[in-house]
């Protein structure tokens, strides 16, 4: 039996490849195309795919927060998350999202598509190459960079996006007393401004927010 496979990228060589690497394959069959998440939308109700391999980039969405959406209204769909970017912060918001496979899309062909086939069999089941490695790195980071209960409540307000003053009146502190403290998180994350603080954060899994680098 095929695997029906509808394919959202915005990049017209990306589709093409994914076609051709299909075509290769008795097992899968490319059912749908879009380039945009509301295209895609419409596609996957119309063809009911057994996966969909989704670009991080969309040219009017993240990618990653159309898989969280995917995912919500279709718990069995097989979700392969493609991506030219390789970072471990990327990898673990595909994982929060629900995905069930992370690929670069410069890896070897049989690993994409063993993870359209994995993502088809085992869609609840996250797989990706490295992800051992990156979890490792996760930890060492999060070991090194364990905050106080103070810092922490810092970062969150940080992540929600605080001013200074905000969270002075939200810590019952004074605004200088609030500076310091930010300052000093900012020091202990090696970051000099908060995208700095909040993507080294979010790297060690102090937070898991995708708010945190928008």
């Amino acid at each position: 039996m095929e695997t029906s496979v509808v394919v959202v990228d915005g990049h017209t060589l990306t589709r093409v490849g994914l076609r051709t690497l299909a075509a290769t394959s008795t097992d899968l069959e490319i059912v749908g195309e879009a380039d945009t998440a509301a295209k895609a939308l419409n596609v996957i109700a119309e063809h009911a795919p057994t996966v969909v391999t989704l670009a991080v980039h969309l040219p009017d969405a993240d990618g990653l927060r159309l898989a969280r959406d995917l995912r919500d209204r279709y718990p069995a769909l097989g979700i392969v998350v493609l991506t030219a970017q390789g970072e471990d912060d990327v990898l673990f918001r595909a994982l929060e999202t629900g995905a069930s496979a992370f690929v670069g899309k410069t890896a070897p062909e049989n690993e994409i598509l063993c993870a359209i086939r994995h993502a088809a069999v085992a869609a609840s089941s996250f797989t990706a190459t490295g992800l051992a490695e990156a979890m490792a790195r996760r930890q060492s980071a999060a070991t090194r960079l364990t905050l106080s209960p103070r810092e922490s409540e810092v970062l969150a307000l940080l992540r929600d996006g605080n001013s200074i003053p905000q969270i002075a009146g939200l810590l019952y502190v004074s605004p200088s007393t609030a500076k310091t403290y930010v300052a000093r998180l900012y020091e202990k994350l090696h970051a000099s401004n908060r995208a700095q603080a909040l993507m080294t954060a979010l790297r060690a899994g102090l937070i898991q927010n995708d708010t945190a680098t928008a």
